[in-house]
C-alpha cells in the first residue's frame, strides 16, 4: 500500500433506496478525497444524502455504482472475502455520534476498554492516554449520566481514536450542545485529526463551528460541490 494514497477516495459513488416510482438516489456521482490529517465538513439541507455519504465512506452501505477506496483498499472488493471488511472497518475507521452513543453501564474508561476488547487489541491497554488528551482524564470513572453533553462527547472522541483509525466520520457532533460547547468539541476534533493524521469527515448543521475544517463540501439532492473556505467564527 502507497504512503501516498488519499484515506478517502469516493469516484463517481451512487447509491439508491426504494423501487419504482419510489426509488430515491442518495448519492449522486460524488466525488470526493480525503487526505491523511485533512478536516473537511460536509453541510446541506436535511434529507439531501449526508448521511448516506457516511455510511457508504464508513463501509456500512455498499454503493450502487462508483469505487469507493480507504488507504487505497477498494472496499467492493474487501467485501468480496467473509469477514474482511469488518475487520477492515473495526481497525481503519472511527465513528463519532450524537450525542456521544455511549453505554449506559459503562463508565468513561470502560467505554474505551470494550473498544479495545472488541477490536482485538493489547491486554495492556490503558485508557487514560487518550482520556488526558481529550481533557477528560478526571472523569475516567464516571458513568455517562454523571457527565455533560460536552464530556460524553470527548469520550465518544476518545472511544472513536483506540484503534487509531485513518479515517474518522463524525455525524452532528453539536447536536446537543450549546454554542460554546459545540466550539469546544469542534476544536478537539480538529485538533485529534491533525495531531494524529487521521483524516475526518463531519456532517454538521453548526455553521458556527466551520471555521475549524481545512475546507467545507455541500450536499444537496445527493450530489457534493466544493464551497469558499470559511470565514472566521465571532469567538464564543
Amino acid at each position: 500500500m502507497s504512503i501516498t494514497s488519499p484515506a478517502l477516495l469516493m469516484r463517481d459513488v451512487t447509491l439508491e433506496f426504494g423501487d419504482g416510482d419510489s426509488r430515491v438516489r442518495a448519492l449522486d456521482s460524488v466525488e470526493l478525497e480525503l487526505a491523511p490529517g485533512e478536516f473537511v465538513g460536509v453541510i446541506g439541507p436535511s434529507g439531501a444524502g449526508k448521511s448516506s455519504l457516511l455510511a457508504t465512506a464508513g463501509a456500512l452501505a455498499a454503493p450502487d455504482s462508483g469505487r469507493v477506496e480507504v488507504l487505497g483498499r477498494p472496499l467492493a472488493e474487501l467485501g468480496r472475502r467473509a469477514g474482511a471488511l469488518a475487520r477492515f472497518r473495526r481497525e481503519h475507521i472511527g465513528f463519532v455520534f450524537q450525542s456521544g452513543n455511549l453505554i449506559p453501564a459503562l463508565s468513561a474508561q470502560d467505554q474505551l476498554r470494550l473498544v479495545n476488547r472488541i477490536a482485538g487489541g493489547p491486554r495492556s491497554f490503558d485508557p487514560a492516554p487518550l482520556l488526558d488528551a481529550v481533557g477528560m482524564a478526571h472523569r475516567a470513572r464516571h458513568l455517562p449520566r454523571q457527565l455533560s453533553g460536552g464530556e460524553r462527547q470527548r469520550v465518544g472522541i476518545a472511544r472513536a481514536l483506540v484503534t487509531r483509525p485513518s479515517l474518522l466520520l463524525v455525524d452532528e457532533p453539536t447536536a446537543a450542545l450549546d454554542r460554546a460547547r459545540s466550539r469546544q468539541v469542534v476544536s478537539l476534533l480538529a485538533e485529534q485529526s491533525r495531531e494524529r493524521g487521521v483524516a475526518t469527515l463531519m456532517v454538521t448543521h453548526d455553521h458556527g463551528v466551520l471555521d475549524h475544517c481545512d475546507r467545507l463540501v455541500e450536499m444537496v439532492d445527493g450530489r457534493l460541490s466544493p464551497v469558499p473556505a470559511p470565514a472566521h467564527a465571532p469567538a464564543a
